[in-house]
């Protein structure tokens, strides 16, 4: 997942290195190490040892934009880096080492890398244009999550029981097309004489729009478990009303309803894909994630799990804003496309780009629960990973 951008096509980060400039200020260019050595034992905290497969977006992105992002800014995953995101603690529970498997972007091609994390920030269900995407490899190159599951079977033909997959996918979906389900949503909302309709409309809006996303990825889904896979699971879309960037939408907006219409998308979402689940008849082949059932307890009591802050960002962001707009309006040559400096410096208010030297305060990756207005801190990843770890426990799978 991806911070919403009004700007598809426009970020182009040809010259980022160069951009680091933008930085100065604030955070020294050239990262820490990126890379995460896994002593695993021969019997893993998880009881079994298995390879980890994942497909997704930001979320689960273990680091394909590294190869720039870690050089010139100490970032490299939508986190508080260097710190890890779920999926390579769901790997190192089950003793492996999730890696990406192609590593490029932002003015580097993909090339193979030799790792099973095949998640790509940015990334839709189905939709190769995602958030985030430019031509050419010139920025993120946000491979749906339908061609990361046929690229796998490129690579190596079928997956086989030693395996646990992970999927998630349809928060880009749901960001990219959420200013228009808002237009729609609200003129018909102000039709109504019967105010207490406005859910339907809500759920209506949004099955007609991303539900045939939701769809897409049950049928993804299928695909991986008639090719062999015997342990998958599969996460649903948190939710994103519950986030900062709800919260800034809402004030951008004026509409403090903006939160709760968000929540009405992404529950049916879920909805959608829980059904299509079932009506492919492979709901009872998967582990199903609602994330809700983690995400909403957290929030309502942070400090259980050694939490401090639930509604600010880890990250500078808006100062990293800044000073990439300023760059920009010392540099006005970065501005290709047409954007405007603002909107440049839009394009750096993400995790990805987030260091120790970025952060609101000492400590935060562990104290917040956001690393910008969408993506979990380090801390916030790892207590997800226990969660999972223990609904794939109670299926009868290692510990």
């Amino acid at each position: 997942m991806k911070q919403a951008s009004n700007n598809k096509g426009v970020v182009r980060y040809a010259r980022i290195a160069v951009a680091c400039a933008a930085f100065a200020t604030l955070v020294a260019c050239g990262g820490s190490d990126n890379n995460n050595n896994n002593n695993a034992s021969a019997t893993p905290a998880g009881g079994v040892k298995l390879q980890v497969v994942s497909f997704g977006d930001s979320l689960s992105d273990v680091g394909t934009y590294s190869p720039v992002i870690t050089s010139s800014f100490g970032g490299g995953r939508y986190t508080t880096n260097p710190g890890e995101v779920w999926t390579q603690k769901i790997a190192e529970y089950y003793g492996d080492t999730l890696t990406p498997a192609y590593v490029g972007g932002f003015g580097q091609p993909l090339k193979a890398n030799g790792g099973f994390g095949y998640a790509q920030g940015g990334s839709d269900v189905s939709r190769t244009d995602g958030i985030g995407f430019a031509p050419n490899n010139m920025a993120q190159t946000t491979w749906p999550v339908t061609q990361q599951v046929q690229q796998y079977l490129t690579d190596h033909g079928s997956f086989n029981s030693n395996q646990l997959v992970l999927v998630n996918g349809g928060a880009n979906d749901i960001l990219q097309n959420l200013s228009t389900m808002l237009t729609t949503i609200q003129t018909q909302v102000a039709q109504l004489t019967d105010p207490t309709q406005a859910p339907a409309i809500v759920q209506s809006v949004a099955v007609s729009t991303v539900g045939p996303m939701a769809q897409a990825l049950a049928a993804q889904i299928a695909t991986v478990l008639a090719k062999g896979a015997t342990h998958v699971v599969v996460m649903d879309v948190p939710d994103i009303g519950k986030t900062p960037f709800a919260a800034g939408l809402a004030a951008q907006l004026g509409s403090a309803q903006v939160p709760s219409v968000i929540s009405g998308i992404v529950a049916t979402y879920n909805g959608v894909l829980q059904q299509s689940l079932a009506v492919a008849g492979i709901s009872s082949k998967v582990v199903f994630i609602a994330t809700g059932n983690w995400l909403t307890p957290l929030l309502a009591n942070p400090s259980a799990q050694g939490f401090s802050n639930t509604t600010g960002t880890a990250c500078t962001i808006a100062q990293m804003s800044a000073n990439a707009t300023a760059y920009a309006r010392a540099n006005p040559s970065v501005l290709v496309g047409g954007i405007t400096a603002e909107q440049y410096g839009q394009l750096f208010g993400s995790s990805l780009f987030c260091s120790p030297n970025t952060l609101t305060v000492a400590g935060a990756d562990q104290s917040y629960v956001f690393a910008d207005t969408i993506h979990p801190t380090t801390h916030a990843h790892a207590a997800f990973a226990t969660f999972v770890e223990g609904k794939i426990a109670a299926t009868g799978l290692g510990k």
